[in-house]
């Protein structure tokens, strides 16, 4: 199976993370999916942004739970990259999946519950995706083991992925004990023994964040199921290479 690249938070190395134009771009750049994160506002709205603070990516500051959604529409989360993505505004999970309904993508939920342990974050953000038929396109994942097992009592059937950024002893059985189908592991601890043991235990794997061409690369000689880039164009192109030198070898 060909190996799908996420564009990690949109093409996020040349649009704002997390914004509908990071979104658009990496579409257009042949994604095969969209991974993005998920913080819920002081009224309990899911927004896509991967911080628990506004500050490094809005004109705001404080923390994304203390607003309501309303308020945090007046953010601008555009101009700290460009002045041409002045007036971006943080968008609502909503907002998202009515983008992305009518494409051919699929879609990686990372729950931001790991510093901020959001009440009923799973069962709202599992309805909205349910309310969109998007269901059987999405893998939910997170840091957070006990969110994971969460997600695994709302619907033992999604696709549902254990976040790591660490080599932990007996990963697979833990991970599998969690309701777990995937693991999504940082680029540093990949191995070809983790990604054949993984394999042989029916969890999937993908790989973040790679972003350099050899990098990418070798995710794909280890036979690694998806991967997370800022650079979905770079991701695509050196695919078209990896396939062409495995003709070329046959």
């Amino acid at each position: 199976m060909e190996t799908i690249v996420y564009a990690h938070r949109g093409a996020s190395k040349l649009a704002p993370e997390n914004t509908l134009p990071a979104f658009e771009l990496a579409y257009h750049m042949g994604a095969d999916g969209i991974e993005t994160d998920v913080q819920l506002t002081k009224d309990q709205v899911p927004v896509l942004i991967h911080d628990e603070n506004v500050r490094r990516t809005t004109n705001g500051i404080g923390f994304v739970q203390d607003y309501t959604f309303k308020e945090l529409q007046k953010l601008d989360a555009g101009s700290w990259l460009s002045d041409r993505y002045a007036q971006t505004r943080v968008p609502s999970l909503e907002s998202f999946l009515e983008w992305v309904k009518d494409k051919p993508l699929k879609i990686n939920i990372e729950l931001k519950n790991n510093v901020i342990d959001y009440k009923d974050m799973e069962k709202i953000v599992y309805d909205l995706l349910a309310s969109y038929n998007v269901l059987d396109r999405t893998v939910i994942s997170s840091f957070n083991s006990k969110s994971i097992k969460k997600v695994e009592k709302i619907d033992p059937t999604i696709s549902k992925a254990y976040l790591t950024s660490q080599k932990i002893k007996d990963l697979i059985p833990f991970a599998k004990a969690k309701g777990a189908t995937g693991l999504h592991i940082r680029n540093r601890i990949l191995s070809k023994p983790l990604v054949e043991k993984a394999h042989k235990e029916d969890l999937y794997v993908a790989v973040y964040t790679v972003n350099r061409p050899s990098l990418i690369m070798r995710c794909y000689k280890l036979g690694v199921d998806a991967i997370f880039t800022d650079v979905p164009h770079v991701a695509k192109k050196t695919l078209e290479q990896y396939k062409k030198k495995q003709v070329k070898d046959k």
